[in-house]
């Protein structure tokens, strides 16, 4: 066959090829080759490569269908009959080998190369066993233009696996290939299914819709320095690299490199969403491209499976070995100091000033590392130590396959010499370790403890409880109580300001709050008339509201503020008597000198008391897997007496107390016991097995919100955002009247019932807490700055996680996205003025997030005058139904669809998610004994004899607070 076979010339030596091995007679009479040059498609759109084989069953069958297949060749349907054709194996036998004719056309349709194959004995098309030397040979790896065809390229018989078959000729274009410059080139589709198989968005599609993904993939090129994607830019295609190598650039700035197998994009498919950075193509790079509409034109949108996004928690500094302080010289402690202070991240987490550095250099120990230890290793547990290398080197490895651009960004891989320090994240929070690092060199490092730095920083922070304890020591009605108590509720005060004229609280509203006024001047109107002012004095505690501790009736007067602003302390009722108990038992203490305060007499329900204990362990069937979590999988089983269905958390009890969880484990059935809400899922009952703790929890048929928002494209509709942040502040109206701080709102945590109306679900990191606690955890998207700097946190916590979830609802992103924690919390310490807000939030979802987000907790909407309300009143809610909302009556914007009380087709889960399943050998400590569905009792060795000591779970758990 010559380089460029005219139509004539082949059907010319087809003819003659038919002679040869059939009988003239048996040929019925075909179309002259002018009819089939006529009907011969015209010269327009590009068509793939037509496959034809004169092979024959029946001569007379066979020559008909050559013909009809090539007067057909427009209708591209038929090409799938051809092939079917080709495939068919032949009933009689011929005097010779029945060949296949492999040919390969331009943009033309004209013929611009071919290959011979042949049936093996197995009725497989295979090549001949010496290459007929009539074919177009080149040399290796080399095109060569064809002739008569400009701009054309033959590559050579035997091309790189997977670009071409073997033997055939591939064919490369100019063309603008959907929108990118590039070339375009047949790839086996095994190839393509191979590449996008790893990809991490695409594990968690059904296995049986990847084929069809790989065929939508088309090939396209970019030369070296040509921009691929841009920043800023709004996305639609989805990239994975084949060859080559493109740089990550983030404002200007290269972060990463991206390699083969390397993909950007994957967010593109599923929302629209401006780029996060420009990628850059550092050499030649041929790539797979997927774009958004064809992703959904093939219906893998409401496919995919989704993963939550991993939280971050306290973990097991207590359980770590903390080794006594080693002597250091000054030479030793300005390289501890200079590698403090020249860590970005670990400024980005707490102020190290001269104080706190010199803290830190005082409690650090040294270690020797011999050449080839690995001190750190990926994925380790006991993830608790921060280093800073005095001699030798690490180097820094990651066991990651293919990767993301942000994956890859993130990685940051290398070598730490002397003077550097790495493991800041374990000073924050625990988490398993993200990479392995070894000693090149034998080495030595000054090392400390999460434990140890956190203690730093709450030393730090007693300055604001001290300031506290000024003005409870000065306020005459607690005169009765110990120095213990007095700063116990020091720390359980929050602050509140006001502006001048604003009313502090009005005569017959009902009284919950107690104020010390810090700061500024107010006035006590009665009636409409001023009857006195009260003014913040250094000398003497002032204080109004006091009747609120007592007993709850409306307000006898107003109170207005005067001054130009006015700082307050305000506790609550509820608070104060966990804490110390009724005000009245106090004044008696303070009479009489003998009466113990009685505190909190009333102790709490569980929720309703009717839905425990009915429920047997044996009596569950499970039906299938819903989802896999931190500890464990989460299961749905049927109760066989009653056949109602439910959610049943297994914790793998070799895990929780592997990574140290076992109080917050204890905490999350605690506090899931006193939660009785529709807007929050119920806790039915607890069991207690060798190997697991089992929570048997409310089942939600409709599937995590944030799996539903990426199946149903919901991101920036504001009618579904109304609704479900409308439904997350009942949830927390309800948990923060408990004094419950939930700290780990995100879309993965809210679940849909059959209806469409959202329930708040995973108690994991909530907390009981009526003051602050300093335990860093939650999800690093939504990470508050005083979470991140470990100032200590209240509810307040909550809200901006509320605004955070606000923003991502109508986004589609979270608006301190980056590609690693720490760069997510150097953003969030900035603020969100600095945050560029997407031109459909501007007005009033703006509003509305920086109300919630405001980088000072007491600023922070609902912990203002009002509450609750302020959100409720906010011109982004406008006419929306808060009443038909909390009665359940609101229709929900989107009803799931859920055949059964059986259907689990709403979730998706896979085993290889599942948690490491570690063998649990019991400590002996009894820490799981306490899994009944009541609340605990009064430990009787509790110094604080407390009443209501089921609200305080590390007195339940440790017996001290």
């Amino acid at each position: 066959v010559p380089p460029a076979l005219s139509l004539d010339a082949l059907l010319a030596q087809l003819d003659e090829e038919d002679a040869s091995c059939v009988p003239e007679a048996n040929v019925p009479k075909s179309r002259s080759r002018q009819e089939l040059q006529e009907s011969r498609p015209e010269k327009t759109n590009p068509r793939r490569p037509y496959y034809y084989d004169p092979r024959f069953s029946e001569a007379s069958s066979a020559a008909h269908r050559r013909s009809e297949a090539f007067e057909n060749i427009q209708n591209q349907s038929l090409r799938e009959d051809a092939q079917t054709i080709s495939r068919q194996k032949p009933r009689s036998a011929e005097t010779r080998k029945p060949s296949h004719w492999n040919f390969s056309f331009n943009v033309n349709r004209e013929v611009v190369g071919a290959e011979l194959l042949e049936m093996g004995e197995d009725g497989e098309l295979q090549p001949p066993a010496q290459d007929p030397k009539s074919l177009p040979r080149t040399g290796k790896g080399k095109a060569e233009p064809l002739p008569g065809l400009p701009g054309l390229r033959q590559g050579p018989l035997r091309t790189e696996p997977g670009l071409a078959r073997p033997g055939s000729t591939a064919l490369h274009t100019s063309d603008l290939a959907m929108g990118c410059q590039g070339s375009k080139e047949v790839v086996n589709d095994e190839e393509r299914l191979s590449f996008l198989s790893k990809v991490e968005l695409f594990k968690r599609l059904p296995r049986d819709e990847l084929p069809a993904l790989a065929k939508s993939a088309v090939v396209v090129s970019f030369q070296k320095d040509k921009a691929i994607i841009k920043q800023g830019d709004e996305g639609h295609e989805f990239f994975v690299i084949k060859k080559g190598s493109a740089g990550v650039d983030v404002n200007g700035q290269r972060v990463a490199t991206l390699k083969a197998g390397d993909y950007f994009g994957e967010n593109a498919l599923l929302r629209d969403e401006p780029r996060t950075a420009t990628i850059t193509a550092a050499s030649d790079v041929q790539a797979l491209k997927i774009t958004r509409d064809k992703f959904v034109s093939l219906g893998l949108h409401t496919k995919l499976e989704f993963g939550k996004r991993g939280a971050v928690g306290g973990g097991a500094a207590a359980n770590a070995e903390i080794k006594p302080p080693s002597s250091k010289s000054d030479a030793e402690k300005q390289l501890i100091a200079k590698a403090l202070k020249e860590n970005v991240n670990l400024n980005t987490i707490a102020t190290l000033d001269d104080e706190r550095v010199k803290a830190i250099v005082d409690v650090m120990w040294k270690e020797e590392v011999p050449s080839g230890k690995a001190i750190i290793q990926q994925g380790d547990l006991q993830a608790d130590y921060f280093y800073v290398v005095q001699s030798g080197s690490f180097q820094v490895s990651k066991t990651e396959a293919a990767a993301s651009a942000e994956k890859v960004a993130s990685a940051a891989l290398g070598t730490i010499e002397a003077g550097g320090s790495f493991g800041e994240l374990a000073l924050l929070y625990f988490a398993p370790r993200a990479a392995t690092i070894t000693a090149t060199a034998d080495a030595v490092v000054f090392v400390t403890a999460r434990q140890q730095f956190k203690e730093l920083l709450m030393k730090a922070n007693q300055r604001e409880t001290e300031e506290n304890m000024k003005h409870v020591s000065r306020c005459d009605c607690f005169a009765a109580l110990k120095e213990s108590e007095k700063k116990e509720l020091a720390a359980a005060f929050l602050e509140m300001t006001f502006s001048k004229d604003e009313l502090v609280f009005e005569q017959g509203e009902r009284g919950t709050q107690f104020f010390l006024l810090v700061e500024g001047e107010v006035s006590v109107v009665k009636d409409g008339k001023e009857v006195s002012k009260i003014k913040a004095t250094p000398e003497k505690a002032t204080y109004f509201g006091e009747r609120a501790l007592q007993q709850d009736e409306p307000r006898a007067a107003t109170i207005k503020v005067i001054s130009p602003t006015a700082k307050t302390l305000w506790i609550d009722k509820e608070s104060f008597e966990i804490l110390i108990g009724s005000l009245e038992d106090l004044m008696k203490r303070g009479k009489d000198g003998t009466a113990a305060v009685k505190k909190a007499t009333v102790a709490p329900k569980a929720g309703d008391s009717k839905r425990f204990g009915n429920i047997k362990f044996k009596d569950l069937k499970k039906l299938g897997l819903l989802g896999c979590g931190g500890f464990g999988a989460v299961e749905m089983v049927e109760d066989l007496k009653t056949n109602e269905t439910y959610a049943l958390k297994n914790l793998s009890k070799g895990y929780v107390v592997k990574s140290g969880m076992q109080s917050s484990v204890i905490s999350e059935k605690n506090v899931q016991l006193m939660c009785d809400s529709p807007f929050v899922v119920k806790l039915y009952e607890t069991f207690n097995s060798d190997q697991h703790l089992h929570l048997l929890l409310e089942l939600a048929l409709g599937g995590e919100l944030y799996a539903t928002y990426n199946k149903r494209n919901l991101w920036g509709q504001e009618k579904c955002a109304k609704f479900y942040v409308a439904g997350t502040v009942f949830a927390f109206e309800h948990l923060h009247g408990k004094k419950i701080i939930f700290r780990d709102l995100k879309p993965e945590n809210l679940l849909l019932n059959d209806k469409g109306h959202v329930k708040l679900t995973d108690m994991g990191l909530a907390k009981v807490c009526p003051g602050k606690t300093y335990t860093t955890c939650g999800t690093p998207d939504y990470f508050a700055p005083e979470l991140i700097a470990s100032k200590g946190h209240n509810l307040a916590v909550d809200w901006w996680c509320l605004g955070i979830l606000t923003f991502e609802l109508c986004s589609g992103h979270p608006p301190f996205e980056s590609a690693t924690p720490m760069q997510i919390y150097s953003k969030v310490q900035k603020g969100i003025q600095k945050v560029v807000f997407p031109k459909k939030l501007k007005g009033n979802i703006e509003a509305l997030v920086k109300g919630l987000c405001n980088a000072t907790p007491s600023e922070r909407l609902p912990m203002k005058k009002g509450g609750t309300q302020n959100i409720k009143n906010q011109a982004w809610f406008e006419g929306f139904g808060w009443d038909e909302m909390a009665n359940f009556t609101l229709t929900p914007p989107y009803k799931p669809t859920v055949k059964s009380k059986k259907d689990a087709a709403n979730f998706s889960a896979n085993k290889e998610d599942m948690p490491p399943q570690i063998p649990y050998k019991d400590p002996k400590t009894g820490w799981d004994q306490d899994t009944r569905s009541t609340m605990p009792t009064i430990p009787s060795s509790c110094r604080y004899k407390r009443q209501r000591c089921e609200i305080c779970v590390s007195c339940v758990n440790t017996m001290t607070r």
